[in-house]
């Protein structure tokens, strides 16, 4: 121990002398201590300590662009065609626009708002073109909705995948823009118009058939998203969003839409975007499934004895969620979870269980039922149905295994 140091009840108080006390080196200010016994005794701050301290030096003045704290780093994971969004790291139910998920068929393009343009053809009164100060001189819509790649199913035979690996190609924004009834009626579509071929201008020029009916239902024509312009990586200046389908229906970069009373038979609907069905394929599958995931405990956390706050979120491409079930021993019984409001339809929507694990060998998983009585499947309840083990509206009941030492990994169900 230091001379100028004594001991006392366990804490190590530093003896003040007035040269320290004028600005020597080893300390820079001094603290009263309350020991564990109540005692109080003189502790010094050592300077290095000291200048930690954000309210010893001024702070950095206010930016044109707020910034993370460089302590938190979340990431998307990111692979040749598309980025997923880290659910695990997220609070509540809306993604930061810098993290909602990505998937792309030949890149981002980049678009002058300027010169952009929307034409509106086929089968309509009036073809019109609109530009995107027209599109803004529309009256305005707002909606919190979840997007999800028909796509979004991934595992590992190890169990060392994280949420994000998953189902991270599912996203939650609030999207801006008109409804795209209001430009049906502008340009007076047909009433033998069934259809619609929504065009991207992306080097893909990705488009997809969708039946008119969505378009007078709630289809939205968005230009911002979370309170700023739509991000390119999202389709500014303006894309279609389909609330509740799958997001290739939501053609982004939209150029082009055309009414027709039949559907286009594009390649993104023939030889992609079908998944089998025994003998047979399905086409034109584009409401997403219920689904639900527990995002902690979730790989690679590692959990400790005593009471745990299972979280998750669930969602439906039908409606609102009705409830969430969660299960900790490896489905043998359900207990409902709380729903945290809002609720919203066809939105993400928070859930949380408090369970008390008491350090033995157990599955966790969460189940959801939307307002239409859905019940999310099992792994097995879907390859069964199927005959196939994955591919696209793949939505099992996702479990994780947590072992004795607290360790946490994905569990085929």
């Amino acid at each position: 121990m230091n001379p100028q140091e004594e001991k006392k009840d366990g804490v190590i108080a530093q003896k003040i002398t007035r040269r320290a006390l004028l600005g020597g080196a080893a300390t820079a200010a001094v603290v009263i201590v309350q020991t564990a016994s109540g005692k109080a005794v003189q502790a010094a701050i050592p300077e290095a300590k000291y200048l930690e301290d954000p309210t010893k030096r001024p702070g950095v003045p206010p930016g044109e662009l707020g910034t993370r704290s460089s302590f938190e780093k979340p990431l998307k994971k990111i692979s040749d065609t598309s980025s997923r969004t880290p659910l695990q790291d997220l609070y509540g139910i809306i993604t930061p626009s810098d993290l909602h998920y990505e998937r792309h068929h030949n890149g981002v393009p980049a678009i002058d708002p300027g010169t952009y343009e929307l034409l509106i053809h086929g089968m309509v009164d009036k073809p019109m073109a609109f530009s995107l100060s027209d599109l803004k001189r529309f009256p305005s819509v707002s909606r919190i909705c979840f997007l999800e790649c028909s796509g979004n199913y991934r595992s590992q035979a190890n169990g060392q995948i994280a949420p994000q690996e998953i189902c991270g190609l599912t996203s939650q924004s609030e999207w801006i823009g008109v409804k795209l009834s209001t430009l049906f009626r502008e340009v007076g579509v047909s009433p033998k118009a069934t259809w619609f071929l929504a065009e991207g201008s992306d080097a893909a020029v990705m488009t997809r058939s969708v039946p008119v009916s969505k378009g007078w239902e709630d289809a939205v024509i968005a230009y911002a998203q979370n309170g700023e312009a739509i991000r390119p990586e999202q389709g500014y200046p303006a894309r279609l969003f389909l609330p509740g389908w799958e997001g290739n229906a939501s053609v982004k970069w939209l150029r082009r839409i055309e009414l027709s009373d039949a559907p286009f038979m594009t390649r993104e609907e023939t030889s992609k975007y079908t998944e089998p069905v025994r003998d047979k394929y399905r086409q034109f599958s584009f409401v997403m499934d219920a689904r639900s995931i527990i995002t902690y405990p979730a790989y690679p956390a590692q959990v400790q004895k005593g009471w745990i706050e299972i979280r998750g979120i669930a969602w439906s491409g039908r409606g609102k969620v009705l409830q969430v079930e969660v299960s900790t021993d490896a489905g043998k019984t359900w207990q409902q979870a709380h729903l945290q409001p809002p609720i919203l339809d066809k939105a993400h929507t928070y859930f949380r269980y408090l369970w008390e694990w008491k350090g033995e060998e157990t599955e966790i998983m969460s189940r959801v039922t939307d307002e239409t009585g859905y019940l999310q499947p099992t792994y097995r309840q879907l390859t069964e149905a199927r005959g196939a083990s994955g591919g696209y509206h793949f939505n099992p009941i996702t479990a994780w295994w947590i072992g004795r030492d607290g360790k946490v990994l994905f569990r085929s169900t």
